[in-house]
């Protein structure tokens, strides 16, 4: 896993309007969200299964940390847009030094602890319990992050990005926990960083279309969520067990991740008696070709040793790589 949050002063904040479907006439989002099977109709015209499970197990990873690696590994290499999910732990002295990106954007969700990170062209700060930052790295940058005080927890995730977007400009986005938007409802809790959901939507502006919501179900809760037909869609658990896309279907617990099958929604029933956390994330797939070498991600081999050599020689957007070091 390498971690990737860089703060810069040019943050962008820019909500995207939502996209309905001509003559759609079903119940809004919101109603559609918490909907309960008991004496309604169907929430979903083709509600979504679960088609595969991985179940993401210890592995280590950088300077003394630990990942649970659900995307990118040989079970699940990628899930178009979504290039890799990794649940880490690290705890001081460990880290992650000097790590170059290009072609793709990284979303850093902060479970406990902070991270203290540097990049290349002198941004600096910390990421504290319950903050996202979203980095795109575009054509380049280079970057550290070390963990502050204790045991430090949260999600990487690292998004694709289209052959068009491929190579511009860095930027970054930072959501505050006090300020990422939530909802609850009938024991239901969402804390929306990216998309909508109960009526609430995340600031955060996407260039791969991406929803990325933090739900919590109390014991004997339900949820019904809307998903873009067309989108790619993964739930993570974090803690608890859930039932998940049919009501039959057998729960499942903590660290695997469920790929969903096509269908514009998701329902998950909490029968446990403890409470049930889980990401959902869903995305629109780019449908276009990818060469990858470690942390570069382009659209054919030959950008990939064009990369390599833009690396190696400090050029095309790594200019700055060459006299510096993090501290």
């Amino acid at each position: 896993m390498m971690l990737a949050r860089v703060i810069s002063p040019k943050l962008l904040f820019h909500a995207k309007p939502a996209k309905t479907r001509p003559n759609d006439v079903r119940a809004p989002a919101f109603i559609r969200s918490i909907m309960s099977e008991k004496g309604q109709a169907p929430s979903f015209e083709t509600p979504r299964l679960v088609l595969k499970t991985v179940l993401a197990t210890e592995q280590p990873e950088g300077d003394g940390a630990v990942v649970r690696r659900s995307i990118g590994r040989r079970e699940l290499r990628s899930l178009d847009p979504f290039l890799l999910l990794d649940h880490f732990s690290v705890t001081p002295p460990g880290g992650f030094h000097d790590h170059p990106h290009r072609g793709f954007e990284t979303v850093t969700y902060m479970f406990q602890g902070a991270i203290t990170h540097q990049d290349f062209a002198g941004n600096k700060g910390t990421i504290q319990t319950g903050d996202v930052q979203w980095m795109t790295a575009g054509r380049g940058i280079v970057h550290s992050e070390m963990p502050t005080g204790g045991l430090t927890t949260g999600l990487q995730l690292w998004i694709n990005l289209s052959s068009k977007y491929k190579m511009i400009e860095p930027s970054y986005q930072e959501l505050l926990s006090e300020n990422i938007e939530r909802a609850e409802e009938d024991g239901v809790e969402v804390r929306v960083i990216a998309g909508e959901s109960m009526g609430v939507r995340s600031p955060v502006h996407t260039l791969t279309p991406t929803m990325y919501l933090d739900f919590t179900l109390k014991p004997g809760a339900e949820l019904r969520q809307s998903i873009p037909e067309s989108w790619n869609s993964f739930v993570y658990i974090i803690e608890g067990e859930g039932v998940l896309g049919s009501p039959n279907s057998a729960p499942v617990a903590a660290h695997n991740l469920l790929v969903l099958g096509p269908g514009d929604g998701l329902s998950v029933w909490n029968r446990s008696s403890n409470n049930l956390r889980f990401v959902l994330l869903g995305g629109q797939p780019l449908n276009e070709p990818m060469a990858k070498y470690g942390p570069f991600v382009m659209n054919t081999q030959a950008e990939i040793n064009r990369t390599l050599e833009d690396f190696k020689h400090f050029k095309n957007g790594f200019e700055l790589a060459r006299t510096w070091r993090s501290q």
